[in-house]
């Protein structure tokens, strides 16, 4: 008997070790930015690139440091974004990047022996890219690694319960992807993922600019104007002021500056939009005729940085006859999901591990 309680105590102990030295990840790994939640906490909030130093190999800078030196870079200094429409495009890059942010988790120093991620990857991803994702995260150490789609951990980033016999559509819109779906009984029944979203808004409004106002301007600055007067619609209810733009005038090659209203975006984004709008619905055609009456009762569900464009929400509203939710803090709301489902791992079948691919 007393032997029996001193193994029990020696398990305890043991165990309580294994939690102590145990660290818990869920990454959000986006095109445009990369978002890292550690105890229910997002401890890293960057965008995702890297600086590099051309001659050594080796990484200056990760995230905003980075940002701020890109696209302004001499010949001994480039900076790369590793993912490129939701997938890893250069692996040395991204493994750089993701032991960097790693890396800026303050308790990192201490040592520990076990890492378990949890990796959010778009539905449309090929098994090679989610290998290369599981490569990635074992360069960084991590003995426990589970991949979850974009859709599902948006939804229960939004609290929907994804479990129940009730269809979701989530419209995820981030960097690289556009990701639709539509979610029941923890699966994803039907799915759109198209490669137009954050960075194909911003090249539209590069191009504008170079074709309506001969000015050339930077990713840096598109991706201001975008945030500053960006919007889907012509018509805003409670419009934005012009934004004034710095750039290089492609005749004389000397800066000005020029003023940008919402209406010239909303033009420049409309074809980009439209392949959203056709995408969504072409993901209703193949909806299930019970899933597609809940999804007619409850409406949609848009998620991502594209979520803030203005008057999205209402255009894709006006197309599809249905209501549409914008989550209250969409660019958040995939790594929120990603988190709830590093705590449980055990419990939801969706998500991938090594031996499923």
């Amino acid at each position: 008997m007393l032997l029996q309680q001193v193994l029990e105590a020696q398990s305890f102990r043991r165990m309580k070790l294994f939690k102590f030295f145990t660290q818990e990840l869920a990454i959000d790994l986006g095109t445009a930015n990369t978002l890292i939640i550690q105890n229910d906490q997002i401890v890293v909030d960057e965008p995702s690139i890297v600086a590099i130093n051309r001659k050594t190999g080796e990484t200056i800078a990760v995230g905003t440091k980075a940002m701020q030196m890109h696209e302004k870079t001499h010949e001994n200094i480039k900076t790369i974004r590793p993912l490129k429409d939701g997938v890893i495009a250069d692996f040395q890059a991204a493994e750089s990047m993701i032991e960097g942010m790693i890396s800026m988790i303050e308790n990192r120093r201490t040592f520990f022996g076990h890492l378990k991620m949890v990796i959010c990857i778009p539905s449309g991803i090929t098994e090679v890219e989610k290998r290369a994702v599981f490569d990635s995260a074992d360069h960084v150490d991590s003995k426990e690694t589970y991949l979850i789609h974009e859709p599902m951990a948006a939804a229960l980033g939004i609290g929907l319960d994804v479990q129940e016999p009730v269809g979701n559509m989530i419209i995820d819109i981030g960097g690289g992807t556009t990701e639709i779906a539509v979610i029941a009984l923890s699966g994803i029944v039907c799915d759109q993922s198209i490669r137009i979203a954050g960075d194909e808004f911003t090249s539209d409004i590069m191009q504008y600019m170079k074709r309506q106002h001969n000015i050339l301007i930077g990713e840096r600055t598109a991706e201001q104007i975008k945030i500053h007067v960006g919007s889907a619609l012509q018509v805003l209810d409670t419009p934005p002021d012009d934004y004034f733009v710095n750039g290089r005038d492609l005749m004389t090659g000397i800066p000005k500056q020029i003023s940008v209203s919402y209406q010239e975006i909303a033009h420049a984004l409309d074809k980009s939009i439209s392949k959203i709008e056709e995408a969504v619905i072409k993901a209703l055609e193949t909806t299930p005729p019970e899933l597609a009456s809940d999804i007619f009762r409850r409406g949609l569900y848009l998620t991502g940085g594209g979520a803030l464009l203005r008057g999205l929400d209402k255009r894709i509203a006006q197309k599809t006859k249905l209501n549409v939710h914008v989550a209250e803090d969409p660019l958040r709301a995939v790594v929120k999901g990603t988190g709830i489902a590093l705590k449980n791992t055990d419990k939801f079948s969706f998500l991938i591990d090594r031996k499923s691919i």
